[in-house]
């Protein structure tokens, strides 16, 4: 890998910041007649992001894998619709797309949102590790499936919520499932969140031409949503996430963000003009992120966030595309 890539991860002073929430990033927006699709669209972040493009008046498709829990998390909210996802099912994943393009409905934007946080090694039906095919690989499948919707669109974003832990790990490219390395959560956390941004760099080069282009979108870290509240207090306090009095520590400007902050970068990916003739770009603060290489461990000031070549490489991406194509048709099993 090269840090002399040629890239698009360059500012374009947005005009917003890290303090701004997801109802700034929509002043002024219509969105109405627009098709949404978000997974995980009834907690924490996704909640937020529902909640916020309903009231621009989109329309909007929730899959969770508990319709009734995401009904009742959702009560109130116009224009949502719910339908049953498991993202480690694909059985599940093919009959909640195949639902969505016999519609008829155009899909004018594609929030891949929801995500399995950092634990013990479990694995699918298939023996893939679970982040991995929760994070990136059940979502993979699922935009491939709604292609025809995306293209119906004429002119389509699809959005994979990332986080900065994107930094720490590239794709394990010989045992990306744990075959052979031994476990570890975190590693297998970042690892996928690398796979969300390539994923995302791919799709646009492929798919652009279509009029739908690819963005990953780093919310920032937002304690009590449920992938960050996985870690528990002591986690959170040495991290500097949250006092000691337990209360989420929010400051913006470093990267610590209330809910309303956090799903900005997402809203911002999926509705921004700035973003018409930009795409395959990491964001967050609302913001093309700039490219940062320096090796920086975590800090509980400043946790770092800004993508790497890693993530970004146009080569690595078209690897994994196909990675990802070879893992979906012929999965392994283990013992």
């Amino acid at each position: 890998m090269t840090k002399n890539i040629a890239h698009k991860q360059h500012p374009i002073s947005s005009g917003f910041t890290a303090s701004s929430t997801a109802e700034d990033v929509l002043a002024g927006i219509d969105l109405s007649g627009r098709n949404v699709l978000i997974t995980g669209g009834h907690a924490g972040l996704g909640l937020e992001t529902t909640r916020t493009l309903s009231r621009a008046g989109a329309s909007v498709t929730v899959g969770s894998r508990n319709p009734e829990r995401a009904a009742a998390a959702l009560a109130g909210i116009e224009r949502v619709e719910i339908g049953r996802l498991d993202l480690l099912d694909p059985a599940s994943i093919d009959a909640f797309a195949t639902r969505f393009v016999d519609s008829g409905r155009p899909l004018h934007i594609l929030i891949n949102n929801a995500g399995m946080p950092p634990r013990e090694l479990v694995r699918d039906a298939r023996g893939y590790e679970a982040q991995f095919a929760t994070n990136h690989l059940g979502h993979f499948q699922l935009t491939l499936a709604l292609l025809p919707s995306l293209r119906t669109a004429h002119g389509a974003r699809v959005v994979n919520v990332t986080s900065g832990a994107q930094r720490f790990s590239d794709i394990l490219w010989d045992d990306p499932n744990f075959q052979i390395t031994e476990y570890s959560p975190r590693l297998a956390y970042a690892q996928s969140k690398t796979a969300n941004v390539l994923f995302a760099v791919e799709l646009d080069r492929r798919w652009a031409a279509d009029g739908i282009r690819g963005y990953a979108a780093h919310p920032g870290v937002v304690i009590g949503t449920g992938l960050n509240s996985a870690a528990g207090e002591e986690a959170h306090r040495a991290e500097g996430l949250i006092d000691e009095s337990g209360r989420p520590v929010i400051d913006p400007e470093h990267g610590k963000k209330t809910p309303q902050q956090g799903a900005s970068t997402i809203v911002f990916a999926a509705t921004s003009p700035l973003l018409t003739e930009i795409g395959g770009v990491y964001l967050k603060d609302n913001d093309i992120s700039p490219l940062d290489d320096e090796p920086r461990p975590m800090s509980a000031i400043e946790p770092p966030s800004e993508v790497m070549s890693h993530s970004i490489d146009p080569r690595s991406a078209q690897r994994f595309w196909e990675l990802s194509e070879q893992l979906l048709s012929a999965p392994m099993r283990f013992s």
